[in-house]
């Protein structure tokens, strides 16, 4: 999976704009984005979907949305797209390949300060990440420089901290239903891991464009429990009704199995995944501070495998 941070060839004329509140949303034809545009369109309100493709935002506007076309690289067309707005969920394409020193992220960061502060809309979410304080230097600071990009300007703005991505297990669907066995990175075993499904991680930050606030604020959020790579697999093998069990990825081999699928830079998602097995990435406020989700982890395998994933 690749994205692009790059190129202004999408540079657009959007349609003409509303004439009453609405919220602007990237990343709709995603799993988040759609979830909070979908969500907010069941509340009665006014959305404008930001797409890259003009073909993928023809379903948002039979849903009757506005359509804005602007890609993550063109501030001009991102401020049109943003401009008027009462709310701004943002959303940025991931990187999990970054070159030394994160250029990608620093360029991205600048053209959303640049888009937000011609725009001027009325509040901001943005969808960071759990660990995004984190000193360290891994795959997630990335999110941490746009942070800190967006943190003093002149509107309100919320930075969303989700946990690890339920939807990471869609990757483990095949060998678990297969082989018996997910292959796991996040280790020990038997250690709990906050994560979150996309679902609430797209009603959360939904609720969070209709709030009011003023200045900086960070919402951490996660589920209710904290499964375990150990606990996953016995869901795994519930939902698949046969045994099912996980199984350490060796720290020493991660670097040439990054390599081998690509991969030219693997330190910081080798970084990342030490953050979560050594504790270091982890919320600001803790367990205690955190939102919980409503999907369970269950829930969530049930659906992956449903769908065939």
């Amino acid at each position: 999976m690749t994205n692009k941070f790059f190129g202004n060839e999408h540079r657009t004329v959007i349609v003409p704009l509303m004439k009453h509140a609405f919220h602007s949303v990237m990343g709709v034809t995603g799993q988040v984005g759609g979830v909070v545009a979908r969500t907010l369109l069941s509340a009665h309100q006014s959305v404008r979907a930001v797409v890259r493709d003009a073909a993928k935002g023809e379903a948002w506007k039979q849903r009757g949305c506005q359509v804005a076309l602007a890609d993550i690289g063109d501030a001009v067309a991102l401020a049109k797209a943003f401009e008027g707005a009462e709310g701004v969920f943002i959303l940025v394409p991931p990187v999990f390949d970054p070159s030394p020193g994160f250029p990608e992220a620093r360029a991205t960061a600048a053209i959303l300060r640049a888009a937000l502060e011609a725009a001027r809309p009325s509040r901001v979410v943005y969808l960071s990440t759990i660990g995004a304080q984190a000193d360290e230097s891994n795959l997630l600071t990335q999110h941490t420089i746009i942070e800190q990009a967006l943190g003093d300007l002149p509107m309100p703005v919320t930075f969303l901290r989700p946990a690890w991505f339920m939807e990471n297990s869609i990757w483990d669907v095949a060998s678990a239903r297969d082989q018996g066995v997910i292959s796991s990175f996040l280790q020990p075993l038997d250690k709990p891991v906050p994560m979150v499904a996309t679902a609430d991680i797209g009603r959360v930050a939904a609720g969070l464009l209709q709030d009011t606030w003023s200045g900086r604020r960070v919402v951490e959020l996660e589920a209710a429990e904290r499964p375990t790579p150990n606990q996953i697999a016995a869901i795994f093998a519930k939902v698949l009704g046969r045994p099912v069990h996980a199984e350490a990825v060796p720290r020493a081999t991660w670097e040439e199995l990054f390599r081998s699928q690509g991969m030219k830079n693997p330190l910081p998602r080798m970084r990342m995944v030490d953050g979560f097995n050594e504790g270091w990435i982890e919320f600001e406020q803790g367990s205690d501070g955190s939102q919980k989700g409503t999907v369970t982890m269950e829930t969530a395998l049930q659906a992956f495998v449903d769908r065939g994933a």
